[in-house]
């Protein structure tokens, strides 16, 4: 998750026109004798060219049959690459896509289905959060391949001068310990009144969702029990510090805020700690970490969960072949190479043992265990787009009737959703 926020889903821009030569497919098969050209979309930043070298020469070495031919893609435009490349009749053999941009691109009909592959895959091991949404409608399009969820990223000192000596477990815990921090100059908590995604998990913790699928339909959920009951938990937590209610964590920078040294916790991925360093290095060995609360101490609260994962075209070239490479990233060698290079939780829950030694990696793993994605619709990215979520976040906040808001954005979602 470098140059990629953990937004998950992205809008796909309209449609451009791109010629086979502009996919950068795996074009025609190799001459009979010779080795396999199989083509892997990746995106900037995922991983490191250390890695990727790694990783293609031990491929290599054991199938002497293929040359790997790994092409590095920006997301900026990617969605249209990818759809247009699905469409085409020179596909790359492997792509990389977001997690919840799966439903997208199957809804074009241009990806395989690996379902009857998911045993072999260890399947049933699979992070719910990237597997979930890799499948539609029965069918496994997308393999999981990495992951990263947020975690609670707190200032040791704080607690310390506070008092607080143990880390909550609980959401009640949670919510005593950040009223205890939330004294004189110091904010018990910095939460943005438009966190949508922090705001997802506390609703899936409830037993809520943010649309349901209703038949073939998709409609709204946020004005159920459950759903507002999450959004209640926001509110009594947002209230314990000094966030806008009407901005999300983009603006102004929360990294910035937290670095002033007067905020006791953040809610963000573990990397959002290097960036406050750097902001601020004297608070270089005063951040810790924890899985965000759930309602009991046995289990974390539910996140949502971002990442990547792999498909496979139709219009592959060498589909068997392509299903090796898939098969080697999201294998227990490659997944623990990756986890440690990149501070990624691996996608099986078994794996999360390979990062233990890492406190902000080892606390985003636990947590990653109860991830979830965003509605598995091909229209949620325009959902998001407009995203009356947000909207419905600081009418609450600011004192509108928690009822009337969100039916009103429940009904807007499942208009975007039935477009």
């Amino acid at each position: 998750m470098k140059t990629r926020p953990l937004a998950g889903s992205a809008a796909l821009a309209a449609a451009v026109a791109l010629t086979a030569t502009a996919c950068g497919g795996s074009g025609e098969p190799a001459a009979s004798g010779g080795p396999e050209k199989v083509t892997v979309w990746i995106m900037k930043d995922s991983v490191t060219d250390a890695f990727l070298d790694r990783f293609r020469t031990g491929f290599e070495a054991e199938h002497r049959d293929v040359d790997l031919d790994i092409q590095i893609q920006e997301w900026d435009g990617i969605g249209e690459k990818v759809t247009a490349a699905l469409a085409s009749k020179d596909a790359p053999d492997v792509i990389e896509v977001g997690n919840t941009q799966v439903a997208q691109y199957a809804a074009s009909g241009g990806v395989r289905d690996l379902g009857d592959r998911t045993a072999e895959l260890n399947g049933a091991d699979w992070l719910p959060g990237l597997a979930e949404p890799g499948k539609v409608d029965g069918r496994q399009y997308g393999i999981p391949w990495y992951a990263a969820n947020r975690v609670v990223i707190y200032h040791k000192d704080l607690f310390a001068r506070a008092g607080v000596t143990g880390l909550p477990k609980t959401q009640d815990e949670w919510l005593a310990v950040t009223a205890k921090l939330n004294r004189g100059r110091t904010q018990g908590i910095y939460l943005p009144g438009q966190n949508w995604y922090t705001l997802s998990g506390f609703i899936w913790e409830e037993g809520g969702d943010l649309a349901v699928k209703d038949g073939a339909a998709w409609k709204g959920a946020l004005d159920s029990a459950q759903a507002r009951a999450g959004m209640d938990f926001y509110r009594r937590l947002q209230a314990l510090g000094k966030g806008p209610k009407d901005s999300d964590e983009a603006k102004p920078p929360q990294a910035e805020v937290f670095a002033k040294g007067e905020v006791a916790q953040i809610i963000a991925v573990p990397g959002g700690a290097k960036i406050v360093e750097e902001i601020n290095p004297a608070l270089k060995g005063k951040l810790g970490f924890f899985p965000i609360p759930g309602k009991t101490a046995g289990k974390p609260g539910a996140v949502f969960t971002g990442g990547s994962d792999l498909i496979v075209p139709e219009a592959s070239t060498h589909p068997d072949a392509a299903y090796e490479v898939v098969k080697a990233l999201a294998g227990e060698k490659w997944q623990t190479d990756m986890a440690r290079t990149m501070s990624y939780v691996p996608n099986r829950t078994s794996l999360a043992r390979v990062i233990q030694d890492d406190e902000g990696t080892a606390a985003m793993a636990a947590g990653a265990a109860q991830g979830r994605a965003t509605p598995n619709s091909p229209q949620w990215a325009a959902v998001e787009a407009t995203n009356p979520i947000k909207q419905y976040m600081t009418a609450v906040l600011t004192g509108t009737d928690p009822a009337r808001a969100a039916a009103t954005a429940s009904q807007s979602i499942t208009k975007t959703l039935g477009s």
